[in-house]
C-alpha cells in the first residue's frame, strides 16, 4: 500500500499548462485547452505489454502495480463522467507504442497521453519515483476545473478507486 508522502499537497490551485503531448489513438492533445472545462486526469506509472513478463520486484514496489486495472475504471465509468461533462485523459510516462498499443486492445474510448520525457512531472511538481533507472509517475488523479486543479486524489488505492471516488465527487456523495 503506498504512503501519503506528501508529494501531491501543492497541487490544488494549480494551473495546468499548456504542454502539447502525443496520445493514442493519435492526435496530440493541448493539457490547458482540454482543463477549460471540466478535466479527470489520471495519471500511472505504466501498463503490461502482452507476452512480456513484468519486471521483477515491480509487484513489491508500493503503488506499481494496477495501472491496467485503473485504467479499465475509468473506461469503464467513463459514460458517467462524459455526461457532467468532463473531459477523461489518462497519462503514463511509456513510449507513445506501447500506449498506442494497450488503447487499441483495451479499446480505450479517450486519449491516452504518452508523456515520455515526463513534462507534467517537471512542469507542475507531480510526484514520480524510480524504478531500475527509469523515472515513471506515481498513480493519482486531478480534477481540474476552469484550467486549475481543483481536487486531488492521492495515493490511490487500491488501484482503480479513484474512478469511483470521482463520480461520487460529482454527485456530491
Amino acid at each position: 500500500m503506498p504512503e501519503d508522502d506528501g508529494a501531491a499537497d501543492h497541487l490544488v490551485g494549480t494551473e495546468i499548462p499548456g504542454l502539447r503531448l502525443a496520445a493514442a489513438p493519435g492526435d496530440d492533445v493541448d493539457l490547458a485547452a482540454a482543463a477549460r472545462e471540466i478535466l479527470v486526469l489520471y495519471v500511472y506509472p505504466r501498463t503490461g505489454t502482452p507476452g512480456q513478463p513484468l519486471r521483477p520486484g515491480w509487484n513489491e514496489t508500493p503503488g506499481a502495480r494496477g495501472c491496467t486495472v485503473q485504467n479499465l475504471a475509468f473506461r469503464d465509468r467513463h459514460s458517467e463522467l462524459q455526461e457532467i461533462g468532463a473531459t477523461v485523459l489518462g497519462l503514463s510516462a511509456q513510449p507513445l507504442p506501447e500506449v498506442r498499443e494497450f488503447a487499441a486492445r483495451e479499446q480505450m474510448p479517450y486519449p491516452l497521453i504518452s508523456d515520455s520525457e515526463l513534462q507534467l512531472a517537471d512542469a507542475i511538481g507531480l510526484p514520480t519515483f524510480d524504478f531500475e533507472g527509469t523515472r515513471l509517475y506515481k498513480r493519482l488523479t486531478l480534477v481540474a476545473r476552469e484550467g486549475r486543479i481543483a481536487e486531488v486524489i492521492y495515493p490511490v488505492f487500491p488501484p482503480g478507486s479513484d474512478a469511483d471516488q470521482v463520480v461520487e465527487l460529482f454527485r456530491g456523495g
